[in-house]
């Protein structure tokens, strides 16, 4: 038959065959209780694959109350290693429970409707706080429930870096770095990591941190390591391992000893760090424990639990390799 953007219906269906467009719902929709016929349900069946019908999702969804789909919204951050690996995790444990994960990352200025208009999740879960414009948008598209839980508070972001800096005091470093990205995206997680440090270190009787920020591409990290040998600075801490690499890589070329000269630990563990030459020591997170404190919390909205599951800060314990 000739292609046609217009979609194919039960009714289109139910025409073609001279049959009740309830018939043709009841078995498309493999309505439980009817007495069709099985040669009149061959017989729907084998006409909507040849007319091209699929099911409206939407229309199913609308008709059950709901889309078994939960979305996580996301803060404005790139999609790391780490980040990656908690996605992977909460999906995985939302599928258990036949559920979807939806990612959904708002941006300053949007001009877009909000996807939960559109796809009508049954949970909005939101990893940053949402404004109360959101939360009422979210509510009348259909949501059940508008969970929020920071993860960028200080609770998440102040055992890593205290390791950071108890690792390197542990080992003779007096003098410490703390190396942030440039990425403003990341600005506001960073700048909490970096005051626990500063936090950490002035109970250990230690300098004011000499921060600075790194980026690829440029000689910032290059003039960095300089400056910071000149001044004395024998230990780095870094945002995470990628800028660890980058305050790594440029003390190499400048000539400066890693670890003997310069000590550098990241933040994160991330796959690469264990071949990078020399080895990052790094603080390793408890992701799936976080991802799976998250997943249940969409559960619990879904009435999948009778308790809420308790707030959690994640394990975090360093991996001491050669850069450090």
């Amino acid at each position: 038959m000739p292609a046609s953007s217009k979609r194919v219906t039960a009714a289109d269906v139910a025409r073609a065959l001279g049959l009740s467009r309830a018939t043709v719902g009841f078995v498309l929709n493999n309505t439980p209780g009817q007495t069709i016929p099985e040669k009149t349900r061959q017989r729907v069946l084998a006409e909507a694959e040849r007319l091209g019908y699929r099911p409206n999702h939407a229309a199913q969804a609308l008709r059950r109350g709901n889309t078994r789909l939960v979305m996580l919204l996301m803060p404005d951050w790139p999609v790391e290693t780490s980040l990656a690996g908690f996605l992977d995790e909460v999906s995985f444990r939302l599928d258990q429970a036949g559920y979807t994960l939806v990612t959904y990352t708002r941006r300053a200025g949007d001009r877009a409707r909000p996807l939960w208009e559109t796809l009508h999740p049954d949970v909005v879960l939101g990893l940053g706080e949402l404004d109360e414009v959101s939360v009422r948008s979210a509510k009348v598209s259909g949501a059940k429930v508008v969970l929020t839980q920071s993860i960028a508070d200080s609770a998440l972001t102040a055992a890593g870096a205290r390791l950071q800096v108890r690792h390197l005091y542990e080992r003779g470093h007096r003098r410490l770095a703390f190396a942030l990205p440039e990425d403003r995206r990341l600005a506001e997680l960073a700048a909490t990591r970096c005051e626990a440090a500063r936090r950490a270190a002035a109970e250990l009787g230690l300098p004011p941190l000499d921060v600075r920020s790194l980026a690829a591409g440029d000689d910032t990290a290059a003039r960095a390591v300089r400056q910071w040998r000149d001044a004395g600075i024998t230990g780095v801490l870094a945002y995470n391992d990628f800028i660890a690499a980058l305050a790594v890589g440029a003390a190499v070329r400048a000539g400066i000893g890693v670890p003997t000269s310069l000590a550098v630990i990241g933040h994160d563990d991330a796959p690469f760090g264990q071949a990078f030459v020399p080895a990052l020591s790094s603080v390793r997170m408890g992701i799936g424990e976080l991802a799976r404190y998250v997943a249940d919390l969409a559960l619990h909205g879904l009435g999948h639990t009778g308790t809420a599951p308790a707030p959690l800060v994640p394990d975090f314990r360093i991996v001491h390799r050669e850069s450090s």
